[in-house]
């Protein structure tokens, strides 16, 4: 019996029943992407910084009362090039965002984002401050968000495990950081700090926002004058 190996639907062969025990049918997609997602799922390396009370229960979590190393996920790094996952962990000011950014961009790839509490997530009590940001999902792709304020040590474990949840589910095949089409497509542009805060990738749009409000003032001159 002849099987295509590039065929998904095609059938396995058969194997004798006494080869059973002995050989495996599998693809090299089936074969790898276990492999490799258990392989990161239990080396997930933390970016060692916190933002506000959150990360205070981060702190709690990575105690031994909670036992991180049970997953891998006891080694908090000192520098992003040795971590891949960043945990906003509190309240995000808008002179933070360009900083945060920067970090996420030096990460390792694959990396990964878990908004930590209700600051991070959508701004908490802070919300309609000048100063804060009403979510870190606007500047940065989130993969885990984790309610709370501030979350317990035994939420945050929650959160990792839903990551690891969601490695299990990835394929070689298809992960954007090993796509040659577009090395710099997950690179994020450092937003800019001024009198507000600035999303470069929003640059076409602000200027046509202020060119219409801009349009919309000389209209109110020039019809003041008519009259």
């Amino acid at each position: 019996m002849t099987v295509s190996p590039t065929d998904p639907g095609a059938a396995s062969p058969e194997v004798p029943d006494e080869l059973q025990n002995n050989v495996a049918i599998t693809t090299i997609a089936k074969l790898l992407d276990p492999i490799y997602n258990w392989s990161r799922r239990n080396s997930l390396w933390p970016l060692g910084f916190g933002l506000a009370c959150c990360a205070i229960e981060m702190i709690c979590t990575a105690a031994s009362r909670f036992d991180l190393a049970r997953f891998g996920m006891e080694v908090f790094r000192a520098t992003p090039r040795q971590a891949d996952v960043m945990i906003i962990s509190g309240t995000v000011t808008k002179k933070m965002v360009p900083t945060i950014v920067r970090l996420f961009n030096q990460m390792a790839e694959p990396r990964y984002v878990i908004s930590m509490g209700a600051c991070a997530s959508g701004g908490g009590p802070f919300k309609e401050g000048y100063s804060v940001v009403d979510g870190i999902d606007k500047f940065l792709p989130v993969d885990v968000y984790i309610p709370g304020c501030p979350p317990t040590p035994q939420a945050l474990v929650n959160g990792l495990i839903a990551l690891q949840e969601k490695i299990d589910h990835q394929s070689i095949a298809t992960a954007s950081w090993y796509s040659k089409e577009d090395p710099m497509a997950d690179v994020i542009p450092v937003p800019v700090l001024g009198p507000d805060l600035v999303d470069v990738r929003q640059i076409d749009l602000i200027k046509a926002e202020a060119a219409k409000a801009q349009a919309e003032i000389t209209e109110a001159e020039v019809a003041e004058t008519a009259v």
